[in-house]
C-alpha cells in the first residue's frame, strides 16, 4: 500500500494559550499530507491545474483521539482510499511517537474551470490512469 508520510512540528501559531493545537489545523495538516502524496505519485496539483481541472473538498471528517501541543513532532500518513468517475477520497492518520492522535478523510470532486463536475477519465485519461495506478499500488 502506498502511504505517504509527512513529518512536521506543531508551530506556536497553531496553538491556543494553553499550547494545545487548534482543531481546524488538523485539516490543514491533512492537506499537507494530501499534497505530498500527490507529489509522491507524480501528480502534483499543478498537473490538474494545467488541464483546467480542480479538486475542491466536498466532505471533510476528523476524529480527535488525543491533543497535540506546541512543538510536538507529528507524522501524517496519507493514502488514496477510493476513486470514482467524478470524485476521490483520501484517508489520513496523524501520529505522534507512533501513537494515533487523530484520523479522518476528505472527499473531493473533479471540476473544470467553470466549476462543473467532470468525468476525469474522459477529460484527462493521463491523470485518470495515474490515479488508478496509485490506487492499485494501495492494494
Amino acid at each position: 500500500m502506498h502511504i505517504n508520510e509527512t513529518v512536521f512540528r506543531v508551530r506556536y501559531q497553531e496553538t491556543d494559550q494553553m499550547g494545545v493545537a487548534y482543531h481546524a489545523n488538523y485539516l490543514v495538516w491533512f492537506e499537507m499530507g494530501r499534497t505530498e502524496l500527490m507529489r509522491s505519485i507524480g501528480l502534483p496539483y499543478i498537473e490538474f491545474e494545467k488541464s483546467n481541472l480542480y479538486l475542491p473538498v466536498l466532505k471533510a471528517y476528523c476524529e480527535y483521539k488525543h491533543a497535540v501541543r506546541y512543538d510536538d513532532e507529528l507524522t501524517v500518513l496519507t493514502n488514496l482510499d477510493s476513486l470514482e468517475k467524478v470524485r476521490l477520497v483520501f484517508k489520513y492518520e496523524l501520529h505522534k511517537d507512533g501513537r494515533k492522535m487523530a484520523f479522518g478523510y476528505t472527499e473531493h470532486a473533479f471540476i473544470n474551470a467553470a466549476g462543473r463536475p467532470v468525468v476525469l477519465k474522459k477529460v484527462s485519461p493521463f491523470l485518470w490512469n495515474r490515479l488508478c495506478k496509485a490506487l492499485e499500488d494501495n492494494s
